[in-house]
């Protein structure tokens, strides 16, 4: 996306899924893209902050995109959804050169009051580095572009594989993005996922995946794909059990009535052991998190 107003902020809709990438071929076979041709990029990114993190505190992503030989200054503000879906501020704009635009940065709205001060010490913190396959969809009279991302995240000298598909939201309903998460789901063993790729590389340059407290059933949904999410890039197995305790607890909570508590019970028993989701994990996640209408802070 393309902003050319640096005063006004597209809003980015989008719903993120992970997928094991064994499992891309099913993606490819899907009944929504097998036929059409993917739009196929190379897309070699750097995040920015300061030696403190301030950025990452504020949750607050600035990026220097290139794809193919273009450049593109790209600033996002903290997500807000669960369940995969999230809905967040975007500025994005072209550059004829990769480096960072401060004087551009000063202009936004998250820049205003004391992050005025972070602009001049903003240093590169962790690239990404992946292929983009990209399909422009037009679904329940919506059009949404579905994306499948495939590389790594680098920070510090840390890395974690990338493969997830985004669906956005270009024009029309978010509605249509839950169903068409679905369909896939119907045969692609996707599973909903709440951390963006700068989140990811913040906790792998910390060694920390902190994990938000739960009360409420839409909590403990999200606490569960953060943890999930957490698992697959530490490989730290405490993770994968506090991804299956919330799920135990969301499955027996008092809060849930008599149609969603079938739908939460499947959970548990849909990941295989390394953390993977079967084909009915992401039905049922996604089920359950657009009935819930979750409303949790992104990472």
């Amino acid at each position: 996306m393309k902003n050319s107003n640096l005063n006004s902020a597209i809003n980015e809709v989008e719903l993120k899924l992970a997928l094991p990438s064994t499992q891309v071929d099913a993606l490819f076979n899907h009944a929504t893209v097998v036929g059409a041709a993917p739009l196929k990029q190379h897309l070699v990114n750097t995040y920015f902050d300061t030696p403190a993190g301030d950025l990452a505190r504020s949750q607050i992503a600035v990026r220097l995109r290139q794809v193919d030989n273009h450049v593109l200054q790209t600033v996002k503000t903290a997500g807000h959804g669960g369940g995969g879906l999230s809905s967040r501020q975007e500025w994005e704009w072209a550059l004829n050169h990769r480096q960072l635009d401060a004087t551009a940065l000063a202009e936004l709205p998250p820049f205003q009051g004391e992050l005025a001060r972070a602009i001049e010490q903003l240093t590169p913190t962790l690239n990404t580095d992946f292929t983009r396959h990209s399909w422009q969809l037009t679904w329940q009279g919506s059009h949404i572009e579905l994306v499948l991302d495939e590389g790594e995240i680098i920070s510090g000298g840390a890395h974690a594989s990338i493969c997830e598909v985004e669906l956005e939201l270009k024009a029309g309903e978010p509605e249509a993005l839950w169903s068409l998460a679905l369909a896939l789901t119907e045969s692609v063993p996707l599973r909903p996922s709440d951390s963006s790729k700068a989140a990811r590389g913040n906790a792998l340059a910390a060694n920390q995946w902190t994990l938000p407290d739960a009360s409420t059933p839409a909590q403990w949904l999200h606490r569960a794909t953060l943890a999930l999410d957490a698992y697959h890039d530490s490989g730290q197995n405490t993770h994968l059990v506090a991804a299956q305790q919330a799920l135990n607890t969301l499955a027996t909570h008092p809060q849930l009535d008599d149609t969603l508590r079938p739908i939460a019970q499947q959970l548990p028993n849909a990941l295989t052991a390394n953390g993977q989701p079967k084909t009915g994990y992401g039905h049922a996640a996604l089920t359950l998190a657009h009935r819930l209408s979750t409303q949790t802070p992104l990472r």
